[in-house]
């Protein structure tokens, strides 16, 4: 029998192989990931794993995907329910109204520590916002409901087999390999003539919106190795004539610990599609819809230092807004130096990032005893502090992405515009979508830390917790 983190790999693996061939820069920027990864090792040896084994970085992707309805989100659902895979996380890509997408996302993917370390694999999933009359009006809107209900993304044998996997957690060798055949197949880049006048009355709208609504399937939008050195794979591409987006999004490069996800591309590469014309001609047309993304991963950070990020990123905009855009970066590094602590242990102490706690058990005696707070125990070296992987995302950075990418103008600012029904999507429209709950990414990161609490020695269990000091 294969269970499910067997039936993952096999999907994230084969997924790749399918990519590369659609995309064949995107085996380049796999074979340069590896690259660097080889060489951060060498040169750093044991502590470049402090955040993963390098063959748990080096095999992990994700991947990034687009559904048009609540149905269509559903079904998605029970295809990576039978690999483990559950939704973590909302993400609103409508704001800010200046630069809005018609999506709003969540993560699918393992949440049991065993399970990510076994197979990390997690798809950004993205379902259009069909009844945001900010940008569909009822015309437009009422077209697209029809579209989108009259369309078959997954075929009912992919579905049964995932709901099988899903209740019974594994599949026999037959049936696992029918199932990955009909998975992959599902997310293949179609080669069915698309509408050439529905395709751009929607990207008159948003490119997003014509790449969910405008074709009759779905496909892979980007799969994303994960690098230990991102700044260098993006000198390294650019050397090879690989024209890459202007940005890596997210937080900057500095001394500190890495935090969070840093992010970036190469552009998306025009596509040859067929395109059928009103008198029911077809001709040779091209897209830019995919492209290749890689990042580099850090430190989780907690509720309170999540604000603090944000506001951060609040101070860089306003601190970068009168100086040239090629001084950002070093805007970015001030302002980090300035506000966010500068060792982990420090992000630890202050309760900034999420961490596992371990007891050290050849810590010299003193003659006293523990102290009865977190910051104490670690500053007295009671405890070590483990960091905790951040694997989710960004909103803005993701945002920043796509944007960067398909060149998604549209119509402006919607600030006011509507009737309010935008609203209404949030995490429980997307979990009733479902039926499954859109679980809190945080509560997944302090289970795992008070996991690691609850197994410390009573005398070293922290009965105050860490208090935020200096972060204004």
């Amino acid at each position: 029998m294969v269970e499910q983190w067997r039936l993952r790999a096999g999907f994230a693996e084969r997924l790749s192989r399918m990519y590369g061939r659609e995309v064949p820069a995107y085996t380049t920027l796999v074979d340069v990931s590896r690259e660097v990864n080889e060489n951060v090792l060498r040169r750093r040896g044991t502590d470049a794993e402090r955040l993963g084994s390098i063959g748990r970085v080096t095999a992990e992707r994700h991947g990034a995907i687009r559904v048009g309805t609540p149905r269509e989100l559903q079904q998605v659902a029970r295809v990576f329910g039978a690999l483990g895979m559950h939704p973590v996380g909302f993400y609103d890509l409508r704001e800010p109204p200046a630069s809005a997408l018609p999506i709003v996302s969540t993560a699918f993917r393992p949440v049991d520590e065993d399970e990510l370390a076994r197979n990390p694999f997690r798809v950004f999933t993205s379902m259009l916002t069909v009844a945001d009359a900010r940008f569909f009006d009822d015309g437009l809107r009422s077209r697209l409901d029809a579209f989108l209900a009259d369309r078959e993304l997954f075929p009912p044998e992919l579905l049964a087999l995932a709901d099988r996997a899903e209740a019974e957690r594994e599949l026999s060798e037959a049936d696992a390999e029918r199932f990955l055949e009909l998975a992959v197949c599902a997310f293949e880049l179609s080669a069915d003539p698309i509408d050439a006048e529905w395709y751009a009355s929607l990207e008159r709208v948003s490119a997003v919106a014509a790449d969910i609504g405008g074709v009759r399937s779905t496909h892979i939008n980007h799969l994303t190795p994960r690098v230990l050195d991102i700044d260098e794979l993006y000198r390294r591409m650019t050397g090879r004539g690989i024209e890459m987006i202007d940005t890596i999004q997210g937080p900057p490069l500095w001394p500190g610990p890495d935090v969070l996800l840093r992010q970036t591309s190469f552009r998306a590469l025009a596509e040859p599609r067929a395109m059928r014309g009103a008198d029911g001609s077809v001709r040779r047309g091209a897209l830019r819809v995919r492209f290749g993304e890689v990042e580099a991963r850090g430190i989780a950070l907690t509720r309170e230092g999540r604000v603090l990020y944000d506001r951060l990123l609040g101070l860089v905009d306003e601190r970068a807004a009168s100086r040239p855009a090629a001084e950002r970066g070093a805007v970015a590094r001030a302002v980090w130096a300035e506000h966010l602590p500068a060792t982990e242990h420090e992000l630890a102490a202050r309760d900034l990032g999420f961490f596992t706690y371990h007891a050290v058990p050849d810590r010299p005696a003193d003659g006293g005893g523990p102290p009865t707070d977190l910051a104490g125990l670690l500053d007295g070296g009671w405890l070590r502090a483990e960091p905790i992987v951040y694997e989710d995302f960004l909103p803005r950075s993701a945002a920043g992405i796509f944007r960067s990418n398909l060149d998604d103008t549209g119509p402006g600012d919607r600030t006011g515009e509507g009737d309010g029904e935008d609203g209404a999507y949030d995490a429980d429209r997307l979990s009733a979508a479902m039926g499954r709950d859109v679980l809190d990414p945080f509560a997944l990161y302090e289970r795992q830390r008070d996991r690691s609490l609850a197994l410390l020695p009573h005398a070293l269990r922290p009965t105050r917790a860490p208090r935020h000091q200096g972060a204004s």
